[in-house]
């Protein structure tokens, strides 16, 4: 048996896109999600193997494991939006925040660093712009994506030469979890607004980055954190257009 692409988070926006276009290219996969039904029939029309499971609940990885035993890399499309004033936050938040998209990404990557190893195998870890921008509200997600991005330069470090391990940081993408504030036209168009491209992210802008950095495409690159956020992390929209007469200083 060859060794596979897992996909955890494979109804999602960003998973089902990577799914897509693995699947276009040939490789062999086996997709995981909480949401059976989405599950069945996008595996059924990609012809591959599933795994019904739940990152939160305990033992899920020894499910995916007892079903497929090796593979080439795994991009953990799990996420969450989780915004609050401070005031708000509490402990609990930080610690489903951080189990969500820290603590099960880590149970994976041990489950199957031995056969990432032998199959000189990548792993792809998904951040957010928030991580390196400053923006309200933000506390709990915000920190817990830095993890996620100290994880995969920690682990590249110490993989490197036999797997690679690189991050994606994308900005607000259309999505299930995004509906509540994309649903809002006004703040949607305002948000579009505020990223240099004018719009906002598809779930298959991340998934091409995802797809280039799974696969021996990028053979050469570990270590990365990557932007896929139409510029907002290192472009203002501010003085885009803002022009100004040329003047001498004396």
């Amino acid at each position: 048996m060859s060794a596979k692409y897992l996909i955890f988070g494979a109804t999602g926006s960003i998973g089902s896109n990577l799914a897509n276009k693995l699947y276009d290219s040939s490789h062999d996969l086996h997709l995981i999600s909480r949401n059976e039904e989405e599950l069945k029939s996008l595996s059924e029309k990609l012809k591959c193997t599933y795994t019904v499971a739940d990152v939160l609940e305990n033992n899920f990885i020894e499910n995916v494991k007892s079903e497929i035993s090796e593979v080439k890399g795994i991009a953990y499309c799990v996420g969450s939006i989780d915004l609050k004033p401070f005031k708000m936050v509490k402990e609990d938040d930080f610690q489903k925040c951080m189990k969500l998209n820290l603590y099960s990404a880590v149970e994976i990557i041990k489950a199957y660093q031995d056969s990432l190893k032998n199959n000189k195998g990548s792993i792809i870890l998904f951040s957010t712009v928030a991580a390196q921008r400053g923006f309200a509200n933000h506390s709990i997600i915000a920190s817990t994506k830095a993890a996620i991005e100290g994880l995969a330069i920690s682990l590249a470090a110490e993989f490197a030469p036999n797997i690679r391990v690189n991050c994606i940081a994308p900005s607000l993408t259309n999505s299930k979890i995004s509906q509540p504030l994309l649903k809002n036209t006004i703040m949607a168009e305002g948000i579009a607004k505020a990223h240099p491209m004018k719009r906002i992210g598809e779930g298959k802008d991340a998934a091409a980055m995802a797809k280039f950095l799974l696969t021996e495409e990028s053979s050469w690159i570990t270590g990365q954190i990557i932007g896929v956020d139409g510029g907002r992390s290192s472009i203002s929209v501010s003085y885009t257009h803002l022009t100004l007469p040329t003047k001498r200083i004396v």
